[in-house]
């Protein structure tokens, strides 16, 4: 079963973070919103849920919007075998979001701390980020030490690591 935005929204009010709000007609990929043509502050993201070549571990991966990663050579760097992208049903499993809906704010659904979060190192140092709140409909533009509170508060310790592009 998918998890509802309200329950995300209780959820960051509890943490007493504060949000701005950017609506938006959906987007099905990090490149999408350059259609919208909306100049907004803050740190674009591509976010790709990953699992190993067994299927025992995920991840959620966070990289800058326009950056293609070379899955073989993170894989390496992170000491596995392999490196693929997870199913529709281990996403709604795992992460209770549906495709195109992912962002670090998913981890809050992952109880379990079944979902391991890597950071991209190479945009870790901006200040503000854009993240959906379990749909593609809206962007919430979110600082990065609520964010880190976040993290914190359900269990996720990010790992900033170096992804390497193609």
């Amino acid at each position: 079963m998918l998890e509802d935005k309200s329950k995300l929204v209780e959820y960051i009010a509890h943490l007493n973070i504060q949000y701005n709000v950017i609506e938006h007609p959906a987007l099905h990929g990090s490149l999408d919103a350059d259609t919208l043509l909306i100049e907004r502050p803050g740190t674009r993201l591509k976010n790709l849920f990953l699992r190993d070549n067994e299927g025992k571990n995920h991840f959620l991966v966070i990289t800058a919007h326009d950056k293609q990663l070379d899955l073989k050579a993170v894989a390496k760097y992170q000491g596995l075998s392999r490196l693929g992208f997870a199913s529709d049903e281990r996403l709604a499993r795992y992460l209770k979001v549906a495709p195109g809906c992912v962002s670090m704010l998913a981890l809050m659904n992952d109880k379990q701390n079944n979902v391991t979060l890597w950071l991209d190192q190479d945009i870790w140092f901006s200040k503000l980020f854009h993240c959906h709140p379990f749909e593609n409909t809206e962007t919430w533009l979110m600082k990065k030490n609520d964010l880190e509170l976040f993290f914190a508060s359900t269990g996720h310790q990010p790992k900033v690591v170096f992804l390497p592009a193609k």
